[in-house]
């Protein structure tokens, strides 16, 4: 599906002298899910607001679902599902009659199957603020897709939810997305954003600095694989010498733990070092430059690693 749900041009949002978003462009096609990346304050909530028809932008030309959020907000309405980072719902509202006013709302059957697939489904009758945190998020997350909206757009969608929740809700998106719903995502977490999106974009300062799938990410940049290696008598922990294409190296309890940026030449090298040693191996481990890495170096440069 090549078709643009969601266009971005030179999208800017400011807040006094703070400029939020800095004429930003992107599209998101029909049935892809694009994570939205960056550290607090790189104006990833401020974007998905001005896409939600709930902020108007500086400048800048929106499209979702080919309505204009700014002004045509009551068409917006029933074209996206919003999850916000927190919700606005009456404490004492129950999760039986959220559902059914917001499917009411959109003139669409009562999704009371949702509440039993998010785990909500013995707490129907609870009033809102008798619910936990993750029960809340998870209700939330229920009212943003009852109405099987064309683009859903998800702000840190599985923070404070567990492990089950978590798995729940992404096949709930796998599906939304076979069926052509296109999926913004807001996260914070690396690794669901490597799991579920087809592209990711970086942002900051207010600036996309880096898009791509997440493997075209993870390519580029310093590119060092991480090798970690444990023997059965530590005697590669004592070796002063250094290994071919090792950029630097950290021990870490009983695993020693080499950057590399050619691991055909590192591996055998340290396999030949540990026989010499009359060592044993015990566990090698080879693991290419996650999402998280690559993340950390473009926003922290000159961090620790």
């Amino acid at each position: 599906m090549n078709t643009a749900l969601v266009d971005v041009r030179e999208l800017t949002k400011t807040y006094g002298d703070f400029v939020a978003v800095d004429s930003i462009s992107f599209e998101v096609k029909q049935g892809e899910i694009i994570g939205l990346l960056g550290p607090n304050g790189a104006g990833k909530t401020s974007t998905l607001e001005c896409l939600e028809g709930l902020r108007r932008p500086d400048r800048g030309r929106l499209r979702v679902a080919g309505v204009d959020p700014v002004g045509e907000t009551r068409k917006l309405r029933n074209l996206i599902g919003v999850q916000l980072q927190t919700s606005g719902l009456p404490e004492s509202i129950t999760p039986d009659e959220a559902i059914r006013l917001f499917c009411a709302y959109h003139n669409v059957a009562p999704r009371l199957d949702l509440l039993d697939r998010l785990g909500l489904g013995e707490r129907r009758s609870a009033q809102f603020y008798q619910l936990s945190t993750g029960q809340q998020r998870r209700l939330a997350l229920a009212l943003a897709i009852a109405h099987r909206p064309q683009v859903l757009i998800l702000d840190e969608p599985t923070a404070g939810l567990d492990v089950a929740t978590r798995v729940e809700l992404h096949a709930m998106m796998r599906e939304l997305q076979s069926g052509g719903a296109t999926i913004i995502m807001a996260t914070h977490d690396m690794a669901e954003a490597e799991q579920m999106s087809d592209r990711v974009a970086i942002l900051l300062q207010g600036k996309i600095v880096h898009t791509g799938t997440p493997i075209e990410i993870t390519a580029t940049g310093a590119g060092l694989t991480k090798i970690s290696v444990r023997t059965l008598a530590g005697n590669l922990a004592l070796s002063l010498g250094g290994f071919p294409a090792v950029s630097h190296q950290v021990t870490k309890g009983e695993y020693s733990i080499y950057y590399s940026s050619d691991i055909g030449v590192t591996v055998p090298a340290i396999i030949t070092q540990i026989a010499a040693q009359g060592d044993s191996l015990v566990d090698l481990r080879v693991e290419r430059p996650s999402l998280e890495d690559r993340f950390l170096e473009i926003t922290d440069p000159g961090g620790e690693r």
